[in-house]
C-alpha cells in the first residue's frame, strides 16, 4: 500500500467571504452540477428535469431542454471545442451544448452505461466515467467513443480530473479506491486506508496532487501521482462532502451535501467552513466561475455564488 500521512486538518476562520443565492428553477428540477463556460456565465444541469441550466454573474437564468426529460443529467465541464459536455446518467449518454443551446446527445454502446464524471483530457477529448459499468470512455469531439474497463467489478467509478502526469484519475466510490488511466488505457488503482470513505468528487490542485472528497467518512483526500496519500478529517464527520474544485487561490473549495455548508481547504491542510444562507439547500457541483467566485448547485433550485473580498 502506498505512504499515507493523517492530517490534522486545522480549523481557521474566514469571515471576508459574501455568499448570494439566485434561484434559477423550482426545487423539484435539482441543479447539480456546475462549470465555467467560455461566455462568462455559469452552466449546470437539472438533474430532474432533463435540461441545462445557464446564469450570468448578475444573475440572469436561461435553460435549454435534452432530447431525454428523464435522462438525468449529472455533471458537466467545458470542452476544448469552445462548448460544454455533460453526462445522462438515466439516458446512458453523453451530452454537449454550444454557448447558443444547441444539443448534441451521444448514445453510448455499453448498455446501461451510467455515465457521471466527465472531464477534458490532455488529447482534446472529453473523459467520463460509467459508473454501471465499471468503465472510463473517451470521447472525441466528432462524437467517436472508446471505453476502457476496470479491474474492480462493481467499482461505481464517479468523478474525474486531469493529472499533472498526463493520464485521468477517478474516484472509485464502491472500491474505496483512487485510479487512474492512461491515455493508452492503462489502469492503476489505489486502495484508500479509511473503510467506507466512498470518494466522489476529484480535482487537480495547484500543489501538483488531486484532491477527493470521502462522502462516506467526511474527510478530504490529496494523492500525488506517485500514489502518496493524505486525508484529512472535517470538523463534522457527518458532513458528506460531495463535489470539490480547485481555486486560482491554490486551495480547493468543496460542498458539505449534508451539513448545508462550502469548504475550503488550502495545501497544507487548514479547512474553513462557510453555511449557506437557506437551510437544507443541498449543495452538490462546485466551480471557480470566470469572475472569479465560487459557485455551487442547491438541489432546492438556486445556485449560490461565494465572493471571497
Amino acid at each position: 500500500m502506498p505512504p499515507t500521512r493523517e492530517g490534522k486538518s486545522p480549523l481557521v476562520s474566514r469571515p471576508s467571504v459574501s455568499i448570494e443565492e439566485f434561484t434559477v428553477s423550482g426545487p423539484e428540477a435539482g441543479p447539480y452540477g456546475i462549470a465555467a463556460g467560455p461566455d462568462g456565465a455559469l452552466w449546470f444541469t437539472l438533474v430532474h428535469h432533463g435540461r441545462i441550466g445557464r446564469v450570468t454573474p448578475d444573475g440572469a437564468v436561461g435553460s435549454y431542454p435534452l432530447e431525454q426529460a428523464c435522462g438525468g443529467p449529472s455533471t458537466i465541464t467545458a470542452g476544448p471545442d469552445g462548448a460544454l459536455w455533460f453526462t445522462e446518467f438515466r439516458g446512458h449518454r453523453v451530452g454537449r451544448i454550444t454557448t447558443a443551446g444547441d444539443v448534441t446527445s451521444y448514445a453510448l454502446p455499453t448498455p446501461d452505461a451510467g455515465p457521471f464524471g466527465i472531464t477534458a483530457g490532455p488529447d482534446d477529448a472529453l473523459w467520463f466515467t460509467e459508473a454501471g459499468a465499471d468503465r472510463v470512455g473517451r470521447i472525441s469531439a466528432d462524437g467517436r467513443i472508446t471505453e476502457f474497463p476496470l479491474p474492480a467489478p462493481g467499482a461505481f467509478p464517479s468523478g474525474i480530473a486531469p493529472g499533472p502526469d498526463g493520464r485521468l484519475w477517478f474516484t472509485m466510490n464502491q472500491a474505496n479506491a483512487i485510479g487512474s488511466v492512461g491515455l493508452d488505457g492503462s489502469v492503476v488503482v489505489h486502495p484508500l486506508p479509511t473503510p467506507g470513505a466512498a470518494p466522489v468528487g476529484i480535482t487537480a490542485g495547484a500543489d501538483g496532487a488531486l484532491w477527493f472528497v470521502e462522502i462516506g467518512a467526511g474527510r478530504i483526500g490529496r494523492i500525488t501521482p506517485d500514489g502518496t496519500l493524505d486525508e484529512f478529517a472535517l470538523p463534522d464527520p457527518e458532513s458528506r462532502p460531495h463535489a470539490i474544485t480547485a481555486a486560482t487561490d491554490g486551495a480547493c473549495w468543496f460542498t458539505e451535501w449534508g451539513a448545508n455548508r462550502v469548504g475550503r481547504i488550502t495545501p497544507d491542510g487548514h479547512i474553513e467552513e462557510h453555511p449557506l444562507p437557506t437551510p437544507s439547500s443541498e449543495p452538490h457541483g462546485i466551480a471557480q466561475g470566470p469572475d472569479g467566485a465560487i459557485w455551487t448547485a442547491l438541489e432546492n433550485g438556486a445556485v449560490a455564488r461565494l465572493a471571497v473580498g
